[in-house]
């Protein structure tokens, strides 16, 4: 189901992106990974610029995660569970973005909007835990422009072949994984040094 409503947000050109993206980004697990290569192929062949194809893909994944956060903060995890296996959202997902939220507080949106199999979900503990919205909409548009951008480059970059692109994902998450790293050794250090202050 989720394959034929795919082939139908993309055949929508500029604006299918937008949708897509924003479904992507309120726990539909329509694959950013497809719809962003796919606009940046949109601006290859001139049916819309560069710049229009990344805004309509980082304006649709910012709405989204507003309206899942919303949804969260509102309705609660329960009613996600109740609605979400309509739609292909799935249980161990959930737990696993909770997770992540609850072991890296505020980062874990920036971070997690980085990395597949989280981004689609990491709105729910955020609005759940009643996360600020001006600061849960910062570490998500932090988070979501560095992946718009680069797939949807790509895209433009590999042009006919924009949709055999699924290999680059691993290099990307890897990217991720080491500034995850580098990001939690830091926070480490800061800890050390405000639990052993310099006398």
């Amino acid at each position: 189901m989720l394959t034929h409503a795919t082939q139908a947000i993309l055949a929508l050109g500029v604006y299918g992106v937008f949708i897509g993206m924003v479904l992507e980004s309120c726990y539909i697990p329509v694959p950013s990974e497809i719809i962003l290569p796919y606009a940046g192929y949109l601006a290859y062949s001139h049916r819309t610029s560069l710049v229009a194809a990344m805004i309509a893909g980082l304006a649709g994944g910012l709405i989204g995660a507003l309206i899942g956060y919303l949804i969260a903060r509102y309705g609660g995890r329960p009613l996600v569970e109740r609605y979400g296996r309509y739609i292909g959202i799935r249980h161990h997902e959930m737990d696993r973005a909770d997770h992540w939220f609850q072991r890296h507080g505020d980062g874990a949106v920036f971070f997690g909007r980085l990395l597949p199999g989280i981004r689609t979900y990491i709105s729910l503990p955020a609005g759940v835990a009643d996360m600020p919205v001006g600061r849960f909409m910062a570490f998500t548009f932090l988070g979501a422009l560095p992946w718009t951008v680069l797939f949807t480059y790509l895209g433009y970059a590999f042009g006919p072949q924009w949709n055999h692109l699924g290999g680059w994902t691993h290099y990307f998450l890897a990217a991720v994984l080491i500034l995850l790293i580098l990001w939690a050794v830091l926070t480490l250090l800061r800890g050390r040094r405000r639990a052993n202050p310099r006398t």
